[in-house]
């Protein structure tokens, strides 16, 4: 399975997202220069300039006309995709975290950073009010108490938001009343991503407590858990197979004194029901920092703090993959 390399990054990935059909991959990092490349052939189309500092967060609308990125110069920004023009920016009073475009595309949502004295906060707009992003009044504002988010994704419907916070904590915010709805503990240190499966009935998480676990949309129930011996970056749910990859590896900060073969920086296969390891690629010279399966689920690409993007393509043999049951 040879990968195609993407390097257009300088610094380490932060995340990478594909649309909707699949052809193109969006990735940010570090650098303040958001990327958008060809998934079929690994070939750059073009890179959304108007960040001043580290991009935390991306994402596409369902349509691929517009793109959102959330950076630590306190601006959230959406751009057009075709032409990389900036449409609005959004400032804030921290960094932004995470963010989301709703399943319309007519809604988008950020979180902000508690620091400096001002709490964590969920903003919610409306592309289609331009007032809104005129006056940057939002449409709705959720002060979190307590720990911070540092990922979230929307619910299904439009109707919620999912949370994942730096105590280990899971939420879920009505966006009518902006109450919390659900919420439970099962991981004991900070949540680094979450994702959901193609129909929203599910999600995964991944977090510093060396699990990734797989938890009921509606409900928060914990359905599956995904052990290994070192922190869990990012983790994806095929929407082909009843697999999940995990990516992670040692804290960035302890990188240079280990060996890569020790440091354990490959991305981890396990079958969704079984919870057993059954494959691993290697390959980055660092942690892996962001997962994500084709919307095909024929290849995956990991982002990794080496500032590269592999995409890989799955051999004919791994979509033979069957466990008996």
């Amino acid at each position: 399975m040879k990968p195609i390399m993407l390097h257009g990054h300088e610094r380490s990935i932060t995340q990478i997202k594909y649309n909707r059909e699949g052809d193109l991959i969006f990735s940010c990092a570090k650098d303040s220069q958001p990327n958008v490349w060809y998934s079929l052939n690994g070939e750059r189309l073009g890179t959304f300039v108007g960040h001043n500092g580290a991009v935390w967060c991306i994402d596409c609308s369902w349509d691929t006309s517009k793109v959102l990125t959330g950076a630590a110069d306190n601006f959230c920004k959406v751009w057009d995709c075709e032409t990389g023009s900036q449409l609005h920016s959004i400032e804030t009073r921290t960094a932004v975290r995470s963010n989301g475009f709703s399943y319309s595309g007519n809604l988008i949502m950020f979180t902000t950073d508690k620091t400096m004295g001002c709490n964590c906060e969920i903003h919610v707009y409306d592309l289609r009010d331009g007032d809104q992003l005129a006056s940057n009044t939002p449409l709705l504002t959720i002060p979190i108490e307590g720990s911070k988010i540092t990922s979230a994704i929307w619910g299904p419907y439009e109707e919620s938001i999912v949370t994942g916070h730096e105590n280990g904590e899971i939420c879920i915010f009505d966006i009518k009343s902006g109450k919390t709805v659900q919420s439970c503990k099962d991981h004991t240190k900070q949540i680094n991503d979450i994702q959901p499966y193609k129909d929203y009935t599910m999600f995964i998480t991944a977090s510093k407590d060396n699990t990734a676990k797989l938890f009921d949309m509606d409900t928060l129930e914990l359905k599956k858990t995904y052990r290994t011996e070192r922190p869990v970056n990012s983790a994806a749910i095929s929407p082909l197979h009843e697999h999940v990859v995990l990516g992670g590896g040692q804290e960035a900060m302890q990188v240079t004194t280990t060996n890569t073969r020790v440091g354990k920086f490959d991305a981890r296969f396990f079958h969704l029901v079984f919870e057993e390891e059954f494959g691993r690629v290697k390959g980055h010279f660092g942690p892996i920092n962001s997962v994500a399966f084709h919307p095909d689920g024929k290849s995956y690409s990991s982002g990794g703090e080496d500032g590269y993007v592999r995409v890989h393509y799955f051999d004919a043999n791994y979509l033979d993959i069957n466990f008996d049951y």
